[in-house]
This record gives C-alpha cells, sequence and structure tokens, in this order.
C-alpha cells in the first residue's frame, strides 16, 4: 500500500456513488423529457428513478457506514452551531455528510419522493395509466389537478434546491481543501483532512 493509498479512508461505497449519479442524470433526462413532451420517456424515466429512491431507502439501513441515515441524523443544535462556524470560516470536517449536507439530502429525497408520488398519482388520474389507476375514479377533477400541478412545482422547488446542493458541495470543498466531486466518483476522502 502506498503513502497516498494509507491517507486516503473509503467513505462512498459503489451503490451510493451510483445512485448519486444514476439519480442526477435520470433526474435530467425527466426534466428534459417533460420539457419536450416525451411522457412516454418521461414515465419510464420516473419508473427508473422510482426504483432508485427505493434502493437508496434500503441502502440507508443497509450500506456500509457513511451510507446509512443513522450517521448523518444530527440534532438541531448540532446543525445551528455548524451552520454558525461555516460562517466563521472553521467548520467541523466530517467524513460522510455534514449537518447542513444531511439536511440537503433528506430535503431531496423527501421532495422526490413526493414528487414521484404526485407524478404516479397524476398518471392515474388524468392519463387512466400506471400502478395507482385504482385511484381514477376515486377523485375529483379539482383533485386530480391539483396532483398534476403539485408535480411541477415540486419539480421547481428541486430545480431550486439543485444548487444550494452545487454551492454547499463548492463550500465545503473550499473550505476542506478538498475535492467533493472527486470523492463521489472515486469514493475516497483525504484523512489529513479530518480535524
Amino acid at each position: 500500500m502506498s503513502d497516498k493509498d494509507a491517507a486516503q479512508v473509503k467513505v462512498w461505497d459503489m451503490p451510493v456513488r451510483l445512485f448519486h449519479w444514476a439519480l442526477v442524470a435520470g433526474f435530467a433526462t425527466a426534466y428534459l423529457s417533460a420539457e419536450l413532451h416525451k411522457m412516454t420517456v418521461h414515465v419510464w424515466i420516473g419508473y427508473a428513478l422510482i426504483a432508485l429512491l427505493l434502493f437508496r431507502l434500503v441502502w440507508g439501513f443497509a450500506g456500509n457506514q457513511y451510507a446509512r441515515f443513522k450517521s448523518f441524523i444530527f440534532t438541531p443544535q448540532e446543525t445551528l452551531a455548524y451552520v454558525r462556524s461555516i460562517r466563521g470560516g472553521h467548520a467541523k470536517h466530517y467524513y460522510g455528510h455534514n449537518p447542513a449536507g444531511a439536511l440537503m439530502v433528506f430535503a431531496l429525497l423527501g421532495l422526490l419522493l413526493a414528487i414521484f408520488v404526485s407524478g404516479l398519482v397524476t398518471l392515474a388520474v388524468i392519463d387512466f395509466e400506471g400502478p395507482l389507476l385504482f385511484l381514477a375514479n376515486s377523485v375529483s377533477d379539482e383533485t386530480a389537478y391539483f396532483f398534476r400541478h403539485a408535480h411541477d412545482w415540486m419539480v421547481n422547488a428541486a430545480l431550486l434546491l439543485i444548487p444550494l446542493h452545487l454551492l454547499g458541495v463548492v463550500s465545503g470543498s473550499l473550505q476542506h481543501k478538498e475535492n467533493l466531486v472527486r470523492s463521489m466518483v472515486t469514493g475516497m476522502k483525504s484523512k489529513a483532512t479530518e480535524v
């Protein structure tokens, strides 16, 4: 083992990294397919994204130390202290998700779940397709269109959160002098950055 290898720690396992990049590609494809009115593609990408999210929920309990949800559940006090320390320029380093990053992960996962549910309901009650088809005659037209519009609004909310996530990645990379994008490709972080 080289000195360089000894100075590295494996943080993101292959399933987490594949999930992350497949989610990026899938969300972009789903968004573009909807914008281009390619709804068959949109629906099938949606199903693939649902499968990805279900996998990540399972992996949040079965994955490695850093993939498990329990490793990045922080108290409100810890989160506020972390945010204050960022502003002070001396934020504590975490191998896995820091408290601010953890909030973003949970916000994005929750928002994705809501997007997928609203998409499946819309598919059933407006397009009369999909696994929730049994709902088709159970809701009013007003409710049906509420779900359709909610689906659009939540996608727009995700489009606001994604740049904030990227800003956090850039901020964390600069503050801790590490390349967080590269670590999500290689799975490795430097031990030297631990405070």
